[in-house]
């Protein structure tokens, strides 16, 4: 079956992070971290109706300024979220430009603090020269900081000297047409059945009547049993600018469990374990022991460290091995310990 989710590193494993979650057949698109992205084009881009900044160190925060260039002319609002003072850094940014020209500008920024107990809106409208505008009170911080009516995404606060943030986007129910039985029917594809599936996720009435042609309407309760193929929805992670360390071990295991593909950082190899742990980053080999311990199906390492350069196979290589089970130098993690081997 084709997956909702389309990832993508728009930086391969080596650049700066950058996750692209395409949604597919909807037209939109979520960016987890944003590092450089001046060499994507901008059709790439445009989808993009929300970003989720891990921490705002340059390698993960540079791109925004790219972001905002493409978006600035344009009717919509971007969103952002990351750990509390994201607000603060976009304000900054905004603050380095003269926006006399922009009064008739409907492009508006939201930026959402996730703070440890409560999270808080701020919108930058172009219309007044974005202007920093408190939205609504704060909200207590659950772990859920999106509830889409097609996904959800999560997010837990770990430690890299800051709070550099871990997420986990999850598809709520994953639809899948059957094409042999639409074809059979003599049924067109078309908006149709992106409105079909849309009816099923909300929960609608099984009376309620979906347009399949201006004349021809017909039952969702038909249409989703002889069409639609309803799974468990998919799961995408993402970790990175981390310690190994207990309290985080514990987060990103619980907010990984069960993930479709886990993209974790690996800037060293366990051999220079020491450097690792000074530096608040994950081995190979650790990126590997939390994915095996979160029971997630497939991981896909990044954010290699230069220094590495014509080795980046042994780090891929370290971290699968560790996630296999491979003679582990993290077994304990499956009974709970984070301890160092």
């Amino acid at each position: 079956m084709k997956s909702t989710f389309r990832p993508r590193l728009l930086n391969g494993q080596t650049g700066d992070p950058a996750l692209l979650l395409n949604l597919r057949w909807q037209g939109r698109a979520l960016l987890v971290d944003l590092g450089r992205i001046d060499r994507t084009p901008a059709p790439v881009l445009l989808p993009i109706e929300a970003v989720f900044v891990s921490h705002t160190h340059m390698d993960h925060f540079m791109g925004f300024d790219q972001l905002l260039r493409i978006f600035l002319a344009r009717d919509t609002t971007l969103r952002l979220y990351g750990p509390a003072g994201l607000a603060d850094c976009v304000e900054g940014k905004l603050a380095g430009y003269t926006w006399n020209l922009t009064d008739e500008y409907a492009f508006t920024i939201e930026v959402t603090d996730i703070g440890e107990r409560q999270t808080t809106g701020w919108r930058f409208a172009a219309r007044r020269r974005f202007a920093r505008e408190m939205v609504g009170p704060p909200r207590p911080f659950t772990g859920v900081v999106v509830a889409d009516p097609v996904f959800t995404v999560e997010a837990a606060p770990l430690d890299h000297r800051i709070v550099s943030m871990a997420y986990a986007v999850t598809e709520r129910t994953h639809l899948n047409v059957r094409t042999d039985v639409l074809a059979a029917s003599g049924l067109r594809p078309g908006r149709w059945l992106n409105v079909l599936k849309d009816a099923v996720r909300a929960g609608a009435p099984p009376d309620t009547p979906i347009e399949v042609t201006p004349e021809d309407r017909r039952p969702l309760a038909a249409l989703r049993d002889e069409l639609l193929v309803v799974t468990p929805g998919q799961k995408v992670a993402y970790v990175v600018d981390t310690l190994f360390s207990p309290g985080n071990v514990a987060k990103v295991t619980r907010l990984a469990a069960g993930a479709d593909v886990l993209f974790c950082e690996a800037p060293f190899l366990e051999e220079d374990l020491e450097q690792a742990t000074r530096r608040y980053h994950l081995t190979a080999a650790q990126a590997g022991a939390l994915a095996r311990a979160a029971g997630v199906r497939r991981l896909q390492v990044f954010h290699f460290s230069p220094r590495y350069e014509g080795r980046y196979g042994e780090i891929i290589a370290e971290a699968q091995a560790e996630f296999a089970g491979q003679e582990p130098r993290y077994g304990g993690l499956e009974r709970g310990r984070a301890a160092l081997p």
